[in-house]
């Protein structure tokens, strides 16, 4: 019987359980060919509140719990001594997701047994110029890996011009989502509707998830939605997150009665819920000198929910997005306006997005497509 390649898989975003649902698909693709063990912060100083990592049931892959130290300041975060004993084992393949430049990272990168292949994962799409020891830390995880992968396009276009990565072979492989969780369901979006005191079959709802801060553009979508009005064009608007716009979403609810909804506090585990009561899904991020689009996971999920979704070009969207809705120019203010009232007014529109949209997040973006890139990706570098 051939011995099972052994993976070790760590980064601080696996204590929040949807984050782990990569080290399991990787797990499940990996069948008897592949050991994979997560580890995981013990505790994580999180946005809203602390969070307690716990193992919940149909887990695949094994999770160990470790402390941290310094964990609100993620750069320089490390991890405890566990790690060390848990490092200075022959794994096959150590795969890091942490940026390159911070120093758990340094930490993963010396603590690996020799034998053992190393692979960070990054989100960035800024060529950031970073100041010591941050470059060194960069230089030295870079100089210490024998690949990296990039979470999307926009990422791996960023990062091959930095010294030392394009010598190293690299992979593109988005985030994932459960194709089976967030999935269609018409009778879930009229049952929805009805808790939100709206009427199932009312006007279009467009909708918003993730942060309320400026850089997700919220500013421009309330606007769009006033200048709809005046071009009178029927919607219901649906903000679901939290952050420091609130307030500002409240009062412009309190200038629409009855037609705006702002809901925060929602888990994960109702996301689904909410997604399927809009039409449109916006994500009409703005670049920022600091920042740029680096994903959009609330995007993939419409796409998985049969949503149509409108997103503006800032970083990685485009690439997300693909044929499967419309993408504006961010802060074009006027073509935000035409490509909104296109789809709130053509129901014909929507579907076909709709339909063409749960196609991509089933080729592109389901977890086992994303599972099995991982572990292609991962036999090139043992095999070399």
């Amino acid at each position: 019987m051939t011995t099972p390649r052994r993976l070790l898989t760590i980064g601080h975003a696996y204590c929040v359980r949807r984050n782990r649902e990569l080290a399991d698909a990787i797990a499940v693709a990996g069948g008897d060919a592949w050991s994979v063990t997560v580890v995981a912060p013990q505790r994580f100083p999180g946005d809203m509140g602390p969070i307690v990592t716990r193992a919940e049931p149909g887990e695949r892959a094994e999770l160990r719990l470790v402390p941290v130290h310094r964990a609100r300041w993620i750069h320089v975060m490390t991890y405890g001594r566990a790690v060390g004993g848990l490092l200075d084992a022959p794994w096959d393949l150590v795969h890091c997701w942490e940026e390159p430049y911070v120093l758990s990272t340094a930490q993963i990168a010396r603590s690996c047994h020799p034998d053992s292949k190393f692979v960070f994962a990054s989100f960035q799409n800024v060529d950031k110029r970073y100041p010591p020891p941050f470059s060194a830390l960069e230089r030295y995880a870079v100089g210490r890996s024998q690949g990296w992968i990039a979470f999307g396009q926009s990422i791996a276009e960023t990062l091959e011009g930095r010294p030392g990565y394009a010598e190293r072979p690299h992979a593109v492989i988005p985030f994932g989502v459960d194709v089976a969780r967030f999935t269609p369901d018409e009778s879930a979006r009229r049952e929805i509707r009805r808790t939100l005191n709206w009427d199932a079959d009312g006007a279009p709802v467009v909708g918003y998830l993730g942060r309320f801060i400026e850089a997700k553009g919220l500013v421009l979508l309330l606007d769009t939605l006033r200048q709809l009005d005046r071009r009178q064009v029927a919607w219901r608007a649906l903000f679901v997150g939290g952050g420091p716009l609130e307030a500002q979403l409240r009062t412009f609810g309190d200038e629409h009665p009855g037609r705006v909804q702002v809901v925060t506090g929602v888990a994960h585990d109702e996301v689904s819920r909410y997604l399927r009561a809009m039409d449109v899904l916006c994500a009409p991020s703005r670049t920022t000198p600091g920042w740029r689009e680096q994903f959009g996971r609330m995007i993939v999920e419409a796409l998985a929910c049969g949503v149509s979704v409108i997103g503006s070009d800032s970083g990685e969207i485009p690439h997300v997005i693909g044929d499967a809705g419309l993408v504006v120019k961010e802060d074009d203010r006027s073509a935000w306006t035409e490509a909104l009232a296109t789809l709130l007014t053509d129901p014909a529109a929507r579907r076909d997005f709709a339909s063409r949209g749960r196609a991509r997040a089933e080729a592109e973006f389901a977890w086992p497509v994303v599972a099995a890139r991982h572990l292609t990706f991962f036999e090139r570098l043992l095999n070399t």
